[in-house]
């Protein structure tokens, strides 16, 4: 098998050879219109009526337009139309002609996309949990391999994915209205009637028998909730509570011994003050409204300040070596518990960040809600997979899983199997994957790792729900499957070859070429490769004439070259079976060529006896 990777390098490198020669005969961008007003006016009723039309056809190619700049992660351009005299109905055709050139190249480039690894930031998650059934561990799914653009949260400016808003200057005819997507915004806090606070003495200026009731006061003082809608209110009260906040960290973070398990019942009643409150969410009607909500700007919390402070003091409570947890088992109960959980469908990021440290720590401290945690998790991704799509912190929740699947005792209970099978496979069919792919790829594979039994039923599970028209879609379970393959134990991959290679065909002969070449592109992986030679009898069969019709037929010449490539592969393996295979192939080609000659024939002499037949009037 040496040198299979320079021979794909050497056929992918086709792909930008053709793209050049292509984009020297595109045509010019912009074309500039001076028209006569005389003309214009004469002309203006025949336009208005073209204007619908164009109109449609503005949107549509300014839709897709901004969607393939955005998957291709770089800045648009805009392009402005010459001429001041024009009217308004010359601004509409001009637009769409600039919009459908543009268009035509943003997909050529789509094409030269490769796929990379995207740094992501890792998870900032304890791992001193001592328990051996369930210990969540510090593994994360960012070692992942991801591709640009299928990445989530690859960059601020992929997430604007398409806008159908149509520009302002358009001046849009009196049936048509303006598509809005409206979100209810997650700050919802009762403002305080009392808001006057007074600065309390640091812990540095008391006597240290006295910091414990300075600590409860302090608290108090947090208690208050102020209104940071308005800024300019309450600046004064609002440093105090800032300041007393910060001390409180600080005091309980470097000094040993200040922190008393007594003043963990205050600190959850400053933090479910604060912090618990009614968080509306929306669901997702179609697909357009996933991209559309990714377009705008997440809503960041304005009491942010003394909002992150409140989950700092906690979570820094909660990792003291002071902190003893039996004596605080009663006070986070399963309604604390599913207060926080529901805190994940904030829309702001920072917030959701610091919950996966919080959620973590509770999971890791509070052994008897382990079970409940999970359970609950569960009930959020049913919820979230069959009835509303409505959730924002699905990847958070995951990431955590993923941490907490790896700690998983083997072999595994049966209640984690269920909840493969019944929570976690079933979140493929949903219209927002991408937003949580690869944390959901980390959980699945953490699976199969801890117990390879599990494969047949992960693979039947993904191949159940296949996308058959979202390429995009497509292109993410073949990393995903890619990503099986590498914790595939060869005695479990007996069991999946004629499935798998079936659905791996029909990609092969797709004409989306990013689909196409993601499917040839296995044959670059040696242990992959090492699988199909031990299986070659019973693999060569289902794919040859798959692979055989692409290097044929295959519009684009990328895709054909990768594909000889692979037929190749094929022949150095086993020449003399891969010579009885394509012999048997061609024979059922010709075959079925001689019945469709055989049946246009019948037809044809069918048509003729209808046509001597034709009754006369």
């Amino acid at each position: 098998m040496k040198g299979l990777r320079n021979k794909f390098v050497k056929a992918l490198s086709f792909k930008d050879e053709a793209r050049s020669d292509k984009d020297v005969n595109d045509p010019k961008k912009d074309q500039s219109k001076n028209a006569d007003p005389k003309e214009n006016q004469s002309s203006s009723k025949l336009k208005r009526s073209r204007s619908r039309k164009e109109l449609k056809k503005s949107k549509s190619t300014n839709v897709l337009s901004k969607a393939n700049k955005t998957f291709l992660s770089r800045e648009a351009v805009d392009e402005k139309t010459e001429g001041g005299n024009n009217d308004k109905e010359d601004t509409i055709n001009t637009k769409s002609k600039t919009n459908s050139n543009q268009s035509d190249k943003d997909v050529q480039r789509l094409g030269s996309l490769k796929p990379a690894s995207v740094s992501l930031p890792d998870l900032n998650l304890a791992t001193d949990i001592r328990d051996t059934s369930d210990q969540p561990s510090s593994g994360s799914y960012m070692s992942l391999r991801q591709t640009p653009y299928l990445s989530p949260t690859a960059s601020a400016s992929s997430n604007k994915l398409l806008s159908p808003v149509p520009d302002k200057d358009v001046d849009l005819p009196d049936n048509v209205r303006r598509f809005s997507f409206h979100r209810q915004h997650s700050s919802q806090f009762q403002v305080s009637e009392k808001r006057n606070l007074t600065r309390l003495p640091s812990f540095d200026e008391v006597h240290p028998s006295e910091c414990e009731q300075l600590f409860i006061k302090k608290l108090d003082q947090c208690n208050v909730i102020f209104d940071f809608n308005d800024p300019s209110s309450d600046l004064e009260s609002k440093d105090i509570k800032s300041e007393a906040l910060a001390q409180m960290i600080d005091l309980v973070t470097f000094n040993r011994g200040a922190v008393n398990t007594c003043l963990f019942s205050h600190i959850l009643h400053t933090f479910s003050v604060n912090l618990f409150r009614p968080i509306p969410s929306f669901a997702y009607n179609d697909y357009r409204d996933v991209l559309v909500s990714l377009e705008e700007e997440p809503y960041l919390e304005p009491a942010w300040p003394h909002m992150q402070q409140v989950y700092l003091l906690f979570i820094r409570f909660l990792e003291s070596p002071d902190f003893k947890v039996t004596k605080s088992k009663s006070l986070v109960d399963r309604c604390f518990f599913n207060n926080l959980l529901m805190l994940f469908n904030s829309e702001d990021p920072r917030e959701r960040d610091l919950l996966k440290t919080a959620l973590h720590r509770i999971y890791g401290k509070f052994l008897n809600l382990r079970s409940h945690i999970r359970k609950a998790m569960s009930n959020v991704f049913l919820q979230f997979t069959f009835e509303k799509e409505a959730f924002h912190g699905i990847a958070e929740l995951l990431e955590i899983l993923g941490s907490i699947i790896n700690g998983f005792a083997v072999p595994l209970k049966e209640e984690h199997k269920t909840f493969l099978t019944k929570v976690l496979i079933p979140l493929h069919q949903t219209k927002s994957l991408f937003l949580y792919h690869p944390q959901l790829t980390y959980c699945i594979v953490q699976f199969i790792d801890k117990e390879p039994s599990l494969t047949k039923l992960v693979v039947t599970g993904i191949l159940k729900y296949w996308p058959r028209v979202n390429s995009f879609k497509e292109v993410m379970f073949l990393n995903e499957l890619e990503d099986i393959f590498e914790v595939l134990e060869p005695s479990e991959f007996v069991h999946i070859q004629v499935p798998l290679f079936q659905q791996l065909s029909r990609s092969i002969a797709s004409p989306h070429f990013q689909v196409a070449e993601r499917a040839l592109c296995f044959w670059s992986n040696e242990y992959f490769t090492s699988l199909v030679l031990e299986n070659l009898d019973t693999i060569l069969p289902i794919i040859y004439p798959y692979v055989y019709s692409t290097t044929k037929d295959h519009w684009n010449i990328t895709i054909q070259a990768i594909a000889c490539n692979v037929m190749q592969i094929f022949v150095d393996m086993n020449l003399e079976y891969f010579n009885i295979v394509a012999e048997r192939c061609h024979n059922e080609f010709a075959l079925e060529k001689a019945k469709r000659q055989n049946s246009n024939l019948r037809w044809a002499a069918l048509e003729e006896l209808a046509a001597r037949n034709k009754p006369t009037e």
